[in-house]
């Protein structure tokens, strides 16, 4: 084994034995996140972005075979036989020959620049396809990240109700105690607070369970405790729907890999129809042989045009050429369902985004009025003119306005991300970007370095 090889597997080891050591570390201890931490360690961690570049490397890898395959090639052939004579056992011969051969193709009836056709539309679509996933591992991080966000204050106002309840049952039963009020009132609130302390185990598991989810999507260990420092907020979305829709028929990436589809398509048929048209190559021999090794007499060249075509072969390129013709109009109207399904995409989450913003604004008026409803509602109990029923029923109206303005903003943030998702808003990897940054700042320090030196001189 070469040094290089050695060299290698010690850095893979060593990359392996970092990312085991980093996750372990991790394990059971807690973890301040924000989003772009988030974003930058499922970049860092999750498969999916790496297959989508291996995808583009073996994509290129055929693409420069397609091209390089105009060019010349050489083989070199060596062939070493003996032979005898049954009837006369000692007379055996032995022969060596060399042949080396120089060919160009001239002329291949579009079988050459449909397969290039082909491989190009193949390595765009996958290139394409990077975009795609980045964008799509955007959608994944912030959908967790802001699903997390949204477990945990529907947890917190759980245990505020709950909280409440209980500070309200000892009104309850104070009163009772003194006679003021009945049995069943301090029946009612007990239940009531049996059913939200209910709600709350609820929600402290869906909690843990987006928890969970979330250190898979950044690949911390599932025991990790996260600290999330992001809030749902409301930021304004300026684009209107006719902005959108043009966007993403320039930005989709699942419109540009269906185009591309049909390229592909379309460089398949000319290498079908390329059955029905003759081949011409050139080339050229240098023949060596004789009965000794390595057999290196009795040269011979040849050089000449080659032209071979199929003249009969019962129908099978004829077959090939329909195939690939319903294979291009497949592509043709898969582009056209793309078109269609992207549209309907659009305009589904715009609306779900504008229909999202209205609830932000309604939900928050409204949290402000269960609030003092309920307020009034405990005032009036206190008071010995209300209702228990009146306390709880404002209670539960109030966890309630809470919660709808909580979803609101969730509805509104996860919908903002799956819109610009759907108009193909472009996501960079952020572990390049932040190598890049790297770079930036190392040349900027070396620069400064060098200046200061310089005027020290």
């Amino acid at each position: 084994m070469n040094r290089n090889k050695l060299t290698k597997r010690f850095l893979l080891l060593s990359a392996a034995l970092t990312m085991a050591l980093g996750q372990s570390a991790f394990a059971g201890e807690t973890v301040a996140l924000n989003l772009d931490d988030a974003m930058l360690r499922a970049f860092q961690t999750n498969p999916t972005v790496s297959i989508a570049q291996y995808e583009l490397d073996s994509a290129r890898a055929s693409y420069n075979a397609a091209r390089q395959s105009r060019g010349i090639s050489i083989t070199a052939n060596h062939d070493s036989n003996r032979s005898g004579n049954n009837d006369a056992p000692k007379n055996i011969t032995n022969t060596h020959s060399n042949t080396l051969t120089a060919a160009l193709p001239i002329f291949t009836g579009g079988k050459l620049s449909g397969t290039i056709k082909q491989a190009k539309a193949n390595y765009q679509y996958n290139e394409v396809g990077v975009q795609r996933t980045y964008n799509e591992m955007r959608s994944t991080v912030t959908d967790g990240y802001f699903n997390m966000l949204q477990a945990d204050n529907i947890q917190k106002l759980s245990a505020e109700s709950v909280t409440r309840l209980e500070d309200h049952l000892k009104n309850v039963q104070a009163q009772y105690d003194v006679g003021v009020v009945a049995k069943v009132d301090v029946l009612r609130s007990q239940v009531e607070l049996a059913n939200a302390k209910q709600t709350l185990i609820q929600a402290e598991n869906a909690y843990q369970v987006a928890e969970a989810n979330m250190n898979k999507i950044v690949g911390l260990p599932m025991d990790t405790t996260l600290k999330l420092d992001n809030l749902l907020v409301y930021n304004a979305y300026d684009k209107n729907m006719d902005d959108c829709l043009a966007y993403a028929a320039e930005h989709r990436p699942e419109l540009m890999q269906a185009k591309y589809g049909v390229d592909a398509a379309k460089g398949a048929l000319l290498v079908a129809r390329s059955g029905h048209m003759p081949q011409v190559s050139a080339s050229a021999t240098q023949a060596l042989g004789s009965d000794h090794w390595l057999g290196d007499n009795r040269t011979k060249w040849y050089a000449g045009i080659n032209v071979k075509m199929n003249v009969f072969d019962t129908g099978v390129t004829l077959s090939k050429i329909h195939g690939a013709e319903a294979d291009l109009k497949k592509a043709e109207e898969t582009y056209r369902n793309t078109v269609d399904s992207v549209n309907l995409d659009v305009r589904s989450n715009y609306l779900g985004l504008r229909e999202a913003e209205k609830r932000i604004s309604t939900t928050k008026l409204a949290v402000e009025q269960a609030d003092e409803d309920y307020r009034i509602a405990q005032l009036r109990y206190m008071s010995g003119v209300g209702t228990n029923t009146d306390v709880l029923d404002a209670q539960v109206a109030l966890t309630q306005a809470k919660t709808n303005y909580t979803k609101a903003l969730y509805d509104y943030n996860t919908s903002k991300t799956a819109l610009e998702t759907s108009i193909g808003v472009p996501m960079s990897n952020p572990a390049t970007a932040v190598k890049v940054q790297a770079a930036k700042t190392a040349k900027a320090v070396k620069a400064t370095e060098a200046a200061t030196e310089e005027a020290a001189k």
